[in-house]
C-alpha cells in the first residue's frame, strides 16, 4: 500500500510538473498501474510488462524513469521507519549481549543432556529395532499362515490326487482333478505352484488315458489268453443245468428198452446202466463248484478306461478302439488249427474259445452302457456263425472216426444251449448238425462195414453146434430164432445158421443205438428220430451190409458150401428184419402203423445178396465141372471103348453127387436151379470137347468111349439127385448130346436128312454144323487108315458114305446160310 501511495505521490508530482495535456496523463496512469501490479507479486508479470512496451515509442525509458522515482520514494519511507525505530533495535541488542552467556551455559547443559539422552536411547534403540523385526515377522508369520490356510486344501487335494494316482483309483483322481480345476485352484491362482500344478494336469490326464488303455490291453490280452477257460465254465454251467432232464430222458429210454429185450437180449439193458450211472457221475462232478465268468475275469480295467473316458469326454473314442479290437480277437477266435479234426479235444478248445469271447461280450453288453450293444453282437455272432459253420463243415469232412464224429456233435449241442442261454441266435447250428449227422451216419456205415467184414472172416461156415440148454438159450438171447421142430430135438443138435447171424443182428441192433445217440439232444420229435433210425438203418443193409455180403459172395478162395451157409444165413436174417423194426419201434415209440413211417430195406437186400449167392455157385460149380473136365485125358484115336466110363467122369459124378446133398438145406427151386445149371453145362463141356477146333481126328473107337460118359450123366440125371424135378426134365439137359452121339453110333444118316427141319424128326437136338464138324474129324482118320483100308470092302463103302453125308451136310448147311 506504500508503494502504491509513493507512486501515486510520485503520479501527482510528475502531474504537477509535467504538461498538463491529456495524453500524458493517460501514460502516467498506465505506468502507476504497470507498477502497481509489479507490486503486488502477481505472477507472471510478462503480460504486463509487453504492455508496458508495446504501447507507445520510448516507453521503456519514461517507465524506468517511473519506477527509479518509485525506488527513490520507498528508500525515503524506509530510511524514516529505521530511524523511528534505531532505539529499540539497539536496546533489543544489548538484551541480547546480556543473554548471551546464559544461552552458552544452556548450549552446554543442553549439549550434555543431550550426549546422556543419546547414551541412554541406544539399548532402546537396539530393543527398539528387535521389536520392530518382531512386528514384521509377525505380521510376515500371519500373512503366511493366512495363505498358507488358503493353500492347504489345494496341496492336499494334490496330495490326494497323487496318491490316487499311485493307487491306480484313476476315476477318482479324474474327480479329484475336477474339483481342483474348478474350487480350489481359483482361491491360488496367483501361486506359482498353482500354476505348475495347472499345467501339469493335462499331461496327468493323459497320463490316466495312456494307463487305463495299457491296462484294457492286457484286460484284453488276458481274456483272449483265458477265453477257453471261460467258455469251458459257461459250457459246464451250461450242461450242468440240463443234466437233470438229460438223466430223466436216459431214464425213460432205459424203460423203452426194457421193452424191447422181448428177444431175450440184455446187452442194451447193461449199456444203459452204464450210460445213466456215467451221466450220474458227470452231474455230481458238476455239483461241486460252479463258477461264472465274474469269478474267472476281471471286469474292473474295463469299467475304469470306460468312466475315464467318459469323464475326459472321449468316451466314442474308447467305444471304437475296444470294438476294433475286438472284432480283431473274434477273427483270431474263429481262426481254427490246421489239425483240428484230429482230437476232439482240438474242437473243444475251438468252441470254449469262442464261447469265452461271447460270453464276455454279453456280460460287457449287461453291464455297460453303451460300450456295445445288441445290434454289435449280433452282428459279430453273425459274421462268427458263418465263420464256424464253414469250419466245421470243412473240418468234420475229414473225421473218419464216427466216435469222434459223435463228441463233435456233443461238443456243437453243448456249444448252441450255451450261447442259446445268452440270447444268441443257434437254429443254424442245429441245421448243421443234420449235415453232421449224414456224415457220422456215413462213417458208422463205413465203420460197421469193418465189422461186417471181420464177422465175415471169422465165421467158420458151419450150422451153429449147441450140446446143451445153456448154450441154446445164449443163441437165443442174440438172435430172434423161432424153430418147434429144433426146440422138440434133442442135444447136441446145431442151428441152420452159422454165428455170423447172431453177431450181424447185433451188430445191427448196435448200429440203431450208435445211430440213436446222434439224434439225442437235437430237439426233434420222436417221429422224426424214428425216421432218422430207419432210414439210416436201411442205408446200413442196402448199401453196406449188401456190399459186404456181395464182396464176400465174390471171394475166389469161398467154396461151394460156404456159399450155400451164406444162402442159409441169408434167409435167417431177411426173418430177422421185422424184429428190427419192433426193436426200432420200441425206442422211439412210433407205431409201424403210421402213415409216415418208413419200412426196412432189408428183404430186398437179403433176397439180392442171397440171388448174388446162388449166381456165384452156380458159377463156382461150373467153374469145378471145368476143373474136372479138363482132367479129361481121351485117346481119340482108339480103335475100341475102354468098356467103362472114364475115371475123370466118375469123379465128377461123385462130386456133384456130395455138393447136391449139402444141398438140401437150400430152398427147392435154388438147389434145382444150381442142378440144372450143372448138368446143362457138362453137357455143353461135353460138346465143347467134341467140337474143339484143336481136336483134329477122332476114331469110332472114342465116340463110343465118349458114349459111355455121356450114359453116365445121362444116368446121374435120372437118379434125381435134386428132388423137386418132374419127370425126366433133368436128363434133357443132355439131349442134344444124346441125339447127336445116336445118330453118329448107329449111322442113321439117311434118317437124319430125310428128316432134317420136320417137327417129329428124330434127330431134331442136332444142328447140321455140329454133324458136319465131328464128321469131317471122322473122316479125317478114315484117310489116315486108308492104306489099310482099300484092302477092306466094308471100310472102303464106308469111306465112300463118310463124303458123300459131308457133301450132303456142306449142301445143307449152305442152304441153311443163303436162307439166312
Amino acid at each position: 500500500m506504500c508503494c502504491v501511495g509513493e507512486v501515486g505521490s510520485c503520479s501527482d508530482t510528475g502531474k504537477s510538473g509535467a504538461c498538463g495535456t491529456m495524453l500524458e496523463e493517460e501514460t502516467d496512469q498506465t505506468y502507476e498501474n504497470v507498477l502497481a501490479e509489479i507490486q503486488s507479486f502477481e505472477l507472471p508479470i510478462e503480460a504486463t510488462l509487453r504492455s508496458v512496451y508495446d504501447d507507445q515509442p520510448n516507453a521503456h525509458k519514461k517507465f524506468m524513469e517511473k519506477l527509479d522515482a518509485c525506488i527513490r520514494n520507498h528508500d525515503k519511507e524506509i530510511e524514516k521507519m529505521c530511524n523511528f525505530h534505531h532505539q529499540g533495535f539497539v536496546d533489543a541488542i544489548t538484551e541480547l549481549l546480556k543473554v548471551r552467556t546464559d544461552a552458552e551455559k544452556l548450549k552446554v547443559q543442553v549439549t550434555d543432556t543431550n550426549r546422556r539422552f543419546q547414551d541412554a536411547g541406544k539399548e532402546v534403540i537396539v530393543h527398539t529395532e528387535d521389536i520392530i523385526r518382531c512386528r514384521i515377522q509377525q505380521r510376515n508369520i500371519t500373512t503366511v499362515v493366512e495363505k498358507l490356510q488358503l493353500c492347504l486344501p489345494v496341496l492336499e487335494m494334490y496330495s490326494k490326487l497323487k496318491e490316487q494316482m499311485s493307487a491306480k483309483r484313476y476315476y477318482s483322481a479324474l474327480k479329484t482333478m475336477e474339483q481342483l480345476e474348478n474350487v480350489y485352484f481359483p482361491w491360488v491362482s496367483q501361486y506359482r505352484f498353482c500354476q505348475l500344478m495347472i499345467e501339469n494336469l493335462p499331461k496327468l490326464r493323459e497320463d490316466i488315458k495312456e494307463i487305463s488303455m495299457s491296462d484294457l490291453k492286457d484286460f484284453l490280452e488276458s481274456i483272449r489268453k483265458h477265453s477257453d477257460k471261460i467258455g469251458e465254465t459257461a459250457m459246464k454251467q451250461a450242461q450242468h443245468q440240463k443234466t437233470f432232464s438229460v438223466s430223466l430222458q436216459k431214464q425213460n429210454k432205459m424203460k423203452f428198452g426194457k421193452n424191447i429185450y422181448i428177444n431175450h437180449d440184455r446187452i442194451p439193458e447193461e449199456r444203459n446202466e452204464t450210460v445213466l450211472k456215467h451221466s450220474l457221475e458227470e452231474e455230481d462232478e458238476n455239483e461241486e463248484e460252479v463258477l461264472t465268468v465274474q469269478d474267472l475275469v476281471d471286469f474292473s480295467p474295463v469299467y475304469r478306461c470306460l468312466h475315464i473316458y467318459s469323464v475326459l469326454g472321449d468316451e466314442e473314442t474308447f467305444e471304437n478302439y475296444y470294438r476294433k479290437q475286438r472284432k480283431k480277437q473274434a477273427r483270431l477266435v474263429l481262426q481254427p488249427q490246421s489239425n483240428m479234426h484230429e482230437t476232439v479235444d482240438g474242437y473243444r478248445r475251438y468252441f470254449t474259445q469262442i464261447v469265452g469271447f461271447f460270453v464276455v461280450e454279453d456280460h460287457i453288453l449287461h453291464v455297460t452302457q453303451g460300450l456295445v450293444t445288441r445290434a454289435y453282437t449280433d452282428e459279430l455272432w453273425n459274421m462268427a456263425l458263418s465263420k464256424i459253420i464253414a469250419v466245421l463243415r470243412a473240418h468234420s469232412s475229414y473225421c473218419t472216426d464216427p466216435d469222434l464224429v459223435l463228441e463233435l456233435k456233443n461238443l456243437i449241442v453243448i456249444f448252441a444251449d450255451t450261447l442259446q442261454g445268452y440270447g444268441f441266435p443257434v437254429n443254424r447250428l442245429f441245421d448243421l448238425l443234420f449235415e453232421i449227422r449224414d456224415q457220422y451216419n456215413e462213417t458208422l456205415l463205413k465203420k460197421w462195414a469193418g465189422v461186417f467184414r471181420d464177422i465175415f472172416e471169422e465165421d467158420n461156415y458151419s450150422p451153429i453146434p449147441i450140446v446143451n440148454e445153456e448154450e441154446y438159450k445164449i443163441v437165443i438171447s442174440k438172435f430172434p430164432f423161432q424153430d418147434p421142430d429144433l426146440e422138440k430135438q434133442s442135444f447136441p443138435k446145431k442151428f441152420p445158421m452159422s454165428q455170423s447171424v447172431p453177431h450181424i443182428y447185433i451188430q445191427v441192433k448196435e448200429f440203431i443205438y450208435a445211430s440213436l445217440k446222434f439224434s439225442e439232444s437235437l430237439h426233434r420229435s420222436s417221429t422224426e428220430i424214428d425216421d432218422m433210425l430207419r432210414k439210416s438203418t436201411n442205408l446200413l443193409l442196402t448199401r453196406t451190409l449188401s456190399s459186404c455180403l456181395l464182396n464176400l459172395i465174390r471171394k475166389p478162395h469161398l467154396g461151394l458150401t460156404e456159399l450155400v451157409q451164406i444162402i442159409i444165413n441169408t434167409t435167417h436174417l431177411e426173418q430177422a428184419c421185422k424184429y428190427l423194426e419192433d426193436f426200432i419201434t420200441n425206442i422211439t415209440n412210433i407205431s409201424q402203423e403210421t402213415v409216415h413211417t418208413t419200412r426196412l430195406y432189408g428183404l430186398s437186400t437179403f433176397k439180392d445178396a442171397r440171388h448174388a449167392a446162388e449166381g456165384e455157385i452156380y458159377t463156382k460149380l461150373n467153374q469145378k465141372i471145368d476143373e474136372f473136365v479138363q482132367l479129361a485125358d481121351y485117346d481119340w484115336t482108339m480103335s475100341e471103348p475102354d468098356g467103362r466110363a472114364s475115371g475123370y467122369l466118375m469123379d465128377l459124378i461123385n462130386f456133384l453127387r456130395s455138393i447136391f446133398q449139402v444141398f438140401t438145406h437150400l430152398p427147392g427151386k435154388v438147389a434145382q436151379t444150381a442142378c440144372m445149371s450143372a448138368c446143362q453145362h457138362l453137357s455143353t463141356s461135353l460138346m465143347q470137347m467134341l467140337l474143339d477146333s484143336e481136336l483134329k481126328q477122332i476114331s469110332m473107337g472114342a465116340v463110343q468111349q465118349f458114349n459111355l460118359d455121356v450114359i453116365q450123366c445121362e444116368l446121374f440125371a435120372s437118379s434125381e439127385p435134386v428132388p423137386g424135378f418132374q419127370g425126366d426134365t433133368l436128363q434133357l439137359a443132355f439131349i442134344d448130346l444124346r441125339q447127336l452121339l445116336d445118330l453118329f453110333m448107329v449111322w442113321d444118316w439117311s434118317t437124319y436128312l430125310a428128316d432134317y427141319g420136320q417137327p417129329a424128326s428124330k434127330y431134331l437136338r442136332v444142328n447140321p454144323n455140329t454133324a458136319l464138324t465131328l464128321l469131317e474129324k471122322m473122316k479125317d482118320t478114315s484117310k489116315k487108315n486108308n492104306i489099310f483100308a482099300q484092302f477092306r470092302k466094308n471100310d472102303r463103302d464106308k469111306q465112300k458114305l463118310i463124303e458123300t453125308v459131308v457133301k450132303q451136310l456142306r449142301s445143307l448147311v449152305n442152304g441153311m446160310s443163303q436162307h439166312t
